[in-house]
């Protein structure tokens, strides 16, 4: 049994058809379809229903999620706690971060500071939200970077997890532009035709803010997927399935060169911070002397 199985059974037990699973795994139909039938070979019974609309779980295989669920989490977590076990004797400070912003705001961020400030060695953990906040209120790290909305609830009380703004980003309506380059998709839509929606999974701060923010009256929008991925539903919108609001720090690239355009006006943005969240239980000079000198920048700031 391989945990890319269980990986598959979560994805097309959410997308419920093979094709939107498979796509969302980075596999061709085919592979996935072989790597279910593995899964459900292993387990010896049949996980899903196979039906004209799509796929559903079958008795077993609703029984089967939530195990699948703390499987992969413990497998997580031990895989974590293992490795920084590891690090633990390098590494000057840890920090996670949320996928969105590790691949794209994180590194120039972090090279920033280097210029003025000695970090040492450092260890970044790069997961969904969820897994993050989990990670800073075990105390695994000593900083955790991840956008924010005043009105998207998060899971740190002030008192033990200060925070501090270190940049702003905007969750812009972006979709794959038309032949004459407009918008394929383009917003509000209608009742009689809603657009296709690329929405985050519970998992996903960015979730949280959109269902915190988002004035869904103003759009006819029907959800065609959701995923606690930015990049994959920037690959999808790029693919013209729907309209996703994307991170302008994640997409400007891709808006650079044409391949997503706005689905609507200035109106549908939600303007968010880039937030540094600190814990005060794991702490060390490193960590204590780059919080003075954020505090310092944002005051003056």
């Amino acid at each position: 049994m391989e945990l890319d199985w269980l990986k598959d059974f979560l994805a097309l037990a959410e997308q419920k058809t093979f094709s939107r699973a498979a796509e969302v795994r980075h596999v061709s139909q085919p592979a996935f379809s072989r790597r279910i039938r593995a899964l459900e070979d292993w387990v010896g019974t049949s996980l899903f229903a196979r039906g004209a609309q799509g796929t559903t779980l079958t008795p077993a295989g609703t029984h089967f999620q939530p195990a699948v669920h703390d499987l992969i989490r413990g497998l997580e977590k031990a895989r974590r706690d293992t490795r920084a076990v590891g690090a633990r004797d390098t590494a000057t400070l840890s920090i996670a971060a949320t996928h969105a912003l590790s691949f794209t705001f994180f590194p120039n961020w972090i090279r920033g500071l280097m210029r003025t400030q000695a970090l040492g060695t450092l260890n970044l953990i790069s997961d969904s939200m969820e897994a993050c906040e989990q990670i800073l209120l075990s105390g695994e790290v000593h900083f955790l970077l991840c956008h924010h909305h005043p009105e998207a609830p998060t899971r740190f009380e002030a008192e033990r997890f200060p925070s501090l703004p270190v940049s702003s980003d905007v969750l812009v309506p972006l979709c794959a532009p038309s032949p004459e380059g407009h918008a394929m998709w383009p917003l509000p839509g209608t009742s009689a035709a809603p657009l296709p929606y690329l929405g985050y999974s519970q998992a996903s701060g960015l979730g949280r803010i959109l269902a915190a923010c988002q004035d869904r009256e103003l759009t006819h929008m029907a959800t065609a997927l959701t995923s606690h991925l930015a990049a994959t539903l920037m690959t999808m919108a790029r693919n013209g399935h729907g309209v996703a609001w994307l991170p302008q720090t994640v997409a400007a690239d891709d808006q650079d060169r044409g391949q997503l355009v706005r689905a609507g006006s200035e109106i549908f943005d939600v303007p968010i911070e880039i937030r540094l969240f600190r814990s005060l239980e794991c702490r060390n000079q490193a960590a204590d002397a780059l919080w003075e000198h954020l505090s310092q920048t944002a005051i003056s700031a």
